[in-house]
């Protein structure tokens, strides 16, 4: 296939014939490129009741990065309440995103046992970076993510002193200046 190269407001398909995906607008029953970049056509989505290829624009040399249901992502806690922790995704699997993603961990997606005994205050503080995975697409405004297995959970705190903390169990990390002990749900690393 031929790469296209293409500019903000050019027709790149009808939209009669297929559906607009990243880097592009339906303008007058025509496909319009939104970004300067490459045009790609990808093949027809497998269940969908209408199935017809898709038009997008990829800026050159760049490929999109978007989390997926499944895949691994770094994200930073932003803040928390008694129910979930709300997160910024910064990358997924190693890429960094691009743009900005929201997620949330639900007090029932933080591990897979004893859920009803999960408090998301022991598990998580804003500023924490995390290794998480997203269980669903989520609502408009943010993903849904687990840290429900053992490789998932904190990776990189701070303790009030501002030093980096290190893991002492799967749920507690020790600040190593004030030997001050804080409960994370911290992830197994690979050593």
């Amino acid at each position: 296939m031929a790469e296209t190269l293409c500019t903000p407001g050019e027709r790149l398909a009808l939209a009669a014939e297929y559906d607009a995906g990243s880097g592009t607008c339906v303008r007058d029953s025509f496909i319009c490129a939104t970004l300067v970049g490459v045009k790609r056509v990808l093949p027809a989505g497998e269940g969908k009741a209408v199935q017809r290829p898709r038009v997008e624009v990829v800026r050159s040399g760049v490929e999109p990065v978007v989390p997926r249901v499944g895949d691994v992502v770094t994200a930073r806690v932003v803040r928390i309440n008694p129910r979930l922790a709300a997160v910024d995704i910064l990358c997924v699997g190693p890429k960094p995103v691009r743009q900005r993603y929201s997620g949330v961990i639900r007090v029932q997606d933080v591990r897979a046992t004893e859920i009803d005994k999960v408090q998301i205050q022991a598990s998580f503080r804003p500023g924490d970076v995390v290794r998480a995975e997203v269980l669903s697409l989520g609502d408009a405004r943010s993903y849904h993510l687990t840290t429900a297995k053992n490789h998932l959970g904190v990776v990189h705190a701070r303790s009030v002193a501002g030093v980096p903390m290190v893991p002492v169990s799967w749920q507690e990390m020790q600040c190593p200046q004030t030997k001050a002990v804080e409960n994370r749900k911290v992830a197994k690393l690979d050593a």
